[in-house]
């Protein structure tokens, strides 16, 4: 890059500002990138503790609705559950973490009906069970969705910001700075020609001189 670059002074002058911003940025953006790592190690642990948690739960609920299967017959299961519903009600909302927007889901609640969709008279208590336990851990899932999400948007942000400060690393400010020196040489190399030239003309000025003098001083004589 630096032989195609045009050898002047203010070529020089602009480069020179483009490194200091380019320096400048490299350091902010390796500040974001380290920060943005810590945030993602901090809802990598969580994301662990969560799924840990709640895939323990799922199990037990699956084991309560195996029993409900086998004491009630998988049809009355399956009859007991087309009840409609309760309504649940969430909040959801946009959350900035080191310039990532990530999503916020909140679990504010039901319609105020009950948590069991169908009537106890024909059902297992092992049936009461796992749809109880399912409802109590709603929460805990919608939480699971946003941290996972969120670990997902922070490590794609990371893997864009460490391109970026690579290619500031290794490829901008290097050929910056190899075009700088560049510019640096032949400028100096120009002052050099130009030195060499001025003192040559000098020269050449004083002995045509001196040669003028020569000859006054011979048709004096």
């Amino acid at each position: 890059m630096a032989t195609n670059v045009n050898p002047t002074r203010m070529e020089l002058t602009r480069l020179k500002k483009r490194l200091t911003t380019a320096v400048r940025g490299h350091k902010l953006l390796k500040d974001k990138r380290d920060e943005m790592v810590r945030q993602f190690m901090l809802h990598i642990r969580r994301n662990y503790d969560l799924r840990l948690e709640v895939e323990k739960a799922l199990q037990e609920v699956a084991r309560r609705f195996g029993l409900a299967k086998a004491q009630m017959g998988a049809l009355r299961v399956s009859e007991a559950l087309l009840y409609p519903a309760r309504a649940a009600v969430f909040e959801v909302g946009i959350h900035n973490v080191m310039s990532v927007d990530v999503p916020t889901v909140k679990y504010t609640g039901g319609d105020g009906e009950a948590d069991i969709p169908y009537a106890f008279t024909f059902t297992s208590s092992s049936l009461d069970n796992a749809v109880m336990e399912l409802s109590k851990y709603l929460p805990k899932l919608l939480e699971l969705a946003e941290v996972e999400k969120t670990c997902n948007l922070l490590a794609i942000e990371i893997e864009k910001t460490r391109r970026r400060v690579n290619a500031l690393e290794y490829v901008m400010i290097p050929e910056m700075q190899e075009s700088i020196k560049f510019i640096t040489m032949k400028l100096e190399e120009n002052d050099r020609a130009s030195t060499v030239r001025l003192m040559k003309a000098k020269e050449m000025m004083a002995q045509a001189e001196a040669k003028a003098k020569a000859r006054v001083v011979k048709k004096a004589i």
